[in-house]
């Protein structure tokens, strides 16, 4: 049931298509529904969409855990108490203007976080109509908010999968919201982890979004979540190694996203920043390079995460002197560096 009576606004906010996402889109990926929650509501704060509208971004990714959004272990069943938190952020989109995409980081059959999902979403087809009819649904029911506000990411990056198998499913999913909204703009991750363009899913008709996690041992240094990361090198920026500085980093991993971009594909670096046992100065000075490759390639991001060990507020690393800000840890040097790359 279509519950968004949407009624035009102004806004300033740029036109996106499957062929050219807009290079305005900057901003944050909100983790309210990131996961489960023992004893904690999953809800979105109006302030934290507020506080970045203030502040001149426009852009805001919500990775979603699917299982949050049905009843129990059924699929099939929507829990509508837990989609109205949803609709709360779509909602501080509209108010705010500012670009809500949604995602599924943990889809039926598909995630890169644990415990592993016991089915498998590229082959089996139980989870591939279980991901379509969650999509369907959340079609129908955002279906008169346009595009201006509104998108949908499939999945969070896929991996270990070929490109044909990868491809099926994202058609699948895409031909689902079509069905019911088939001006909808719908994104697609690159395959192994985001990282790698996808020439079957350009010609499916939807856009892509690649990663800037490059290098791993620098963003993800210490990060508990990655096995081995206590053994990495302590980081540097830039580096004698190899893709340890601007040039190297652009031609070993974004340039075949420039190319992507270059042939008529929508792109965006949906996540991208630094864990944070990184030193706080060794991830600016490679935030900035980052920012700088993003810049020249005329494509939008949105740093993972606002709130926690890779943004900008409550962030808790040992490095940095915050600033009391809107009951929050701000991290002022991160932030300003940050606004000198919104438009």
């Amino acid at each position: 049931m279509n519950i968004f009576k949407y009624i035009e606004k102004t806004t300033n906010l740029p036109s996106p298509t499957a062929r050219e996402l807009p290079s305005a889109w900057k901003g944050f990926n909100f983790l309210n529904m990131f996961y489960i929650r023992k004893n904690k509501e999953n809800h979105f704060n109006e302030i934290d969409f507020k506080i970045i509208s203030d502040w001149g971004f426009n852009f805001v990714r919500l990775p979603i855990d699917y299982r949050i959004l049905i009843l129990g272990d059924d699929w099939n069943s929507i829990d509508e108490n837990a989609v109205r938190m949803l609709d709360d952020a779509v909602e501080y989109g509209i108010k705010f203007n500012i670009h809500t995409c949604i995602n599924f980081h943990r889809a039926p059959g598909y995630t890169v976080a644990h415990p592993p999902e016991k089915t498998n979403l590229w082959t089996e087809e139980e989870p591939q109509k279980a991901f379509a009819g969650l999509w369907q649904y959340l079609a129908v029911r955002y279906k008169n908010i346009p595009n201006e506000l509104l998108s949908f990411n499939l999945v969070n990056e896929p991996a270990n999968i070929d490109e044909a198998s990868y491809s099926a499913v994202v058609k699948i999913a895409a031909n689902a919201i079509w069905a019911e909204d088939p001006g909808r703009l719908v994104i697609a991750d690159g395959l192994e982890y985001g990282t790698i363009p996808s020439d079957m899913n350009f010609k499916t008709g939807v856009a892509q979004s690649t990663r800037g996690y490059q290098p791993f041992t620098l963003t993800h240094y210490k990060a508990g979540w990655v096995k081995g990361s206590e053994d990495y090198p302590l980081p540097h920026w830039p580096s004698d190694e190899v893709s340890f500085n601007r040039t190297s980093l652009f031609e070993t991993h974004f340039k075949q996203w420039e190319k992507l971009k270059n042939s008529g594909c929508g792109l965006m670096a949906g996540e991208w920043g630094a864990h944070n046992r990184t030193p706080h100065d060794v991830v600016l000075k490679w935030m900035e390079d980052c920012l700088e490759i993003f810049k020249s390639m005329n494509i939008g991001w949105s740093l993972w995460n606002l709130i926690g060990s890779f943004g900008i507020l409550n962030s808790e690393r040992a490095d940095v002197v915050y600033e009391d800000f809107n009951g929050y840890k701000l991290d002022r040097k991160m932030l300003d560096l940050l606004l000198k790359y919104v438009d």
